[in-house]
């Protein structure tokens, strides 16, 4: 089967920093799918994982934690789906990706595609979709009646923010502040529902105050943690909870939440398969639930650009994208040449 891999890892400059390989078929096995992948997106987690280093791979690496697909093949042991059925999901990071042909891919962790959206389209949803409703509604404990959210906010600072928005406004019925400091991302996170907008680059303390909402009950944070966190501290409400994604570089003061009582939690959507927890099958059904809020119109795809076909020119030319900064919504590869 066609794949792009690495055997070193490279500056994306480099051809050899992602190359064009086949790999033998697979067979599926226990409770994996085999699935033929027809579209992919690229996230900042195959920038960070293929990013240089001294390290050889003695086999090919695949990346990429976002696909959809049809499956083609059940293991023994599967009862969620079938042959034929059409699937999206983001996978697990200690297993081989999806920039290939075929993957194998735990059923536990795997959705029914939108049946409203495209491959290209669906694509772009599972490893973002996943990682905001897991961040709102299960590490800040965001609840999912609406009228127990009556006056609360939540302030989303960059990344993430695109899915995150629509989930916080349309499901929670939060107040959302985003934050954006282009013309271009205020317009793109207004589009998707966001209340309120602030200049992420500016004091984010007096703009709080200004638009009236001094103090927010949840803040996400999608962007440099080492960098925010102080003002985090200082913004969140007394008992509020901040919760993030972006690993720290250095030590955070955890100090500066103890008098408002306040929570911090991180969020890694990669938890659940990486361990194996009991609740893995919490991640299928997270992804039926945003599959069923698509098709009702509910929440919409944050794909903004396609290219085809997938190779390693062009999975090249989409990481290069990422690294450089300025990206809005997602990139997704469609099609085997």
């Amino acid at each position: 089967m066609k794949a792009v891999a690495l055997t070193r890892y490279l500056p994306i400059s480099d051809p050899e920093s992602l190359m064009d390989v086949e790999l033998p078929r697979l067979v599926a096995t226990g409770r994996d799918l085999l699935v033929r992948v027809h579209a992919i997106a690229v996230n900042p987690v195959d920038t960070k994982v293929r990013k240089p280093k001294d390290k050889i791979e003695t086999t090919p690496k695949v990346l990429g934690w976002d696909a959809a697909g049809e499956v083609v093949e059940t293991g023994p042991y599967c009862t969620l789906f079938k042959p034929g059925d059409k699937v999206f999901y983001a996978g697990d990071i200690t297993r081989s990706g999806c920039n290939a042909e075929y993957q194998l891919i735990d059923e536990r962790i795997v959705g029914h595609k939108p049946e409203s959206l495209s491959y290209e389209k669906a694509a772009a949803l599972p490893l973002t979709s996943i990682t905001a409703y897991e961040a709102l509604f299960e590490r800040l404990s965001i609840s999912l009646d609406r009228t127990m959210n009556l006056g609360k906010s939540i302030l989303i600072i960059g990344g993430v923010g695109s899915i995150a928005i629509q989930l916080a406004k349309q499901l929670a019925g939060l107040t959302v502040i985003a934050t954006a400091s282009r013309p271009e991302t205020l317009q793109w996170v207004k589009q998707l529902g966001a209340q309120h907008v602030i200049n992420h680059k500016q004091d984010l303390v007096p703009q709080m105050r200004e638009i009236g909402i001094p103090q927010p009950d949840y803040i996400f944070c999608c962007n440099d943690t080492d960098g925010y966190f102080s003002v985090m501290a200082e913004l969140i409400k007394p008992q509020g909870k901040i919760c993030s994604i972006v690993e720290t570089a250095q030590p955070v003061d955890l100090n500066l939440l103890k008098n408002k009582s306040a929570t911090f939690t991180w969020e890694l959507m990669f938890t659940r398969s990486m361990f194996q927890t009991t609740d893995m099958e919490e991640q299928h059904h997270i992804l039926d639930r945003i599959a069923k809020l698509v098709d009702e119109g509910v929440l919409k795809t944050t794909l903004n650009e396609t290219i085809s076909p997938i190779n390693a020119t062009n999975l090249r030319k989409a990481h290069a994208q990422l690294e450089a900064g300025g990206t809005i919504g997602k990139i997704v590869l469609s099609g085997w040449a």
